[in-house]
């Protein structure tokens, strides 16, 4: 259905408010609050859909303080109303945003330190799967584990949208990348992205694969599990893991000789819960350097589908079943 906001002043969001599957989802109706001092009211064109929505879901992941109420934590669109303070943007103008919840929506807020002009060279609809993975990989490829131009990335999942967001930004920035998948059809799209090797893991010894063609520099693992072992096993003098997120657990024994005598560091982030100041200076270094690789026709959002709002619970259905390639988006 078409919401009406003929006087601006409602919105549809999504709450799951049982935990549970895709069916626990449900559409409701609120009226929209005007936006706060140093807050940003965006016209949802389309929002993304994310691993962390699926836990938020399933009560793995609770919103932090203050979060808008609902899912969704990514969002392209136009700006609707600007808070007091709020400087360089208009009614109108075409935006991304990273929020902390309450993408899933006719009309999403977020801090305008979160908000970026929408990239040159892709569709407004299409944006919308740009902020969750750029931030995520500008924070922790980038910025946490420092991957250098020569240098060898390890992407687990290179078919997700972290992956192939990570893909495309490496290769952008002069790094050899291989990746993880788990089909023939995955690989394929992570090679036409730009990776110099593509493994199924279901098929190949990817742990072996990787150290017979010279380690890993850095990794960038979301799997957790018994990969952390392999991962440590792989990595070259001085390597980064980045852990993102844990599908295989939390939990894992690892042998700290192996760290000490390889100097290997472990690191690893979540954004939703970082201060909103924090959030601010990673929009801008990405703008300044992954905004232009996007206008240059370097990287770009891989879209594997788009679902309408309505059908909200077919896009979680599509995100669980781990089948898709790129970013899944939901539209208003």
């Amino acid at each position: 259905m078409n919401p009406d906001l003929s006087d601006g002043r409602t919105t549809r969001i999504v709450t799951a408010p049982e935990p549970g599957g895709p069916e626990a989802l449900a559409i409701s109706r609120r009226d929209l609050a005007p936006p706060a001092p140093g807050e940003v009211l965006i016209r949802v064109a389309a929002a993304g859909v994310n691993r962390p929505d699926a836990f938020e879901r399933m009560g793995f992941y609770p919103p932090p303080p203050g979060a808008p109420e609902g899912l969704g934590l990514e969002v392209s669109g136009t700006v609707f109303e600007t808070g007091e303070g709020v400087e360089g943007f208009a009614a109108g103008d075409p935006v991304v945003a990273l929020l902390a919840g309450g993408g899933y929506a006719d009309i999403a807020r977020a801090p305008a330190g979160s908000v970026l002009p929408a990239p040159d060279g892709v569709p407004l609809e299409d944006a919308a799967g740009l902020p969750e993975t750029v931030f995520t990989v500008w924070t922790n490829v980038f910025d946490r584990a420092g991957l250098k131009p020569g240098e060898r990335l390890l992407v687990h999942g290179g078919a997700s949208g972290i992956g192939t967001t990570a893909i495309q930004m490496a290769k952008a920035h002069g790094a050899h990348v291989t990746v993880t998948a788990g089909t023939e059809e995955k690989c394929a799209a992570c090679r036409n992205l730009g990776a110099d090797k593509a493994l199924n893991y279901r098929e190949a010894d990817w742990a072996a694969a990787v150290k017979e063609s010279g380690g890993a520099d850095v990794i960038l693992d979301m799997v957790g599990g018994d990969y952390v072992e392999k991962n440590l096993s792989i990595l070259n003098t001085d390597g980064r893991l980045v852990m993102i997120a844990f599908l295989k657990g939390s939990r894992v024994e690892i042998d700290l000789m192996r760290l000490m005598l390889k100097r290997l560091t472990i690191t690893g982030s979540t954004l939703r819960s970082r201060p909103d100041a924090e959030k601010a200076a990673i929009a801008a270094a990405v703008r300044e350097t992954v905004w232009p690789w996007i206008a240059a026709g370097k990287v770009r959002p891989l879209i594997d589908s788009v679902f309408d709002l309505d059908d909200v619970a077919a896009a979680h259905a599509r995100l669980d079943a781990m089948e898709h390639a790129g970013k899944i988006l939901l539209k208003p």
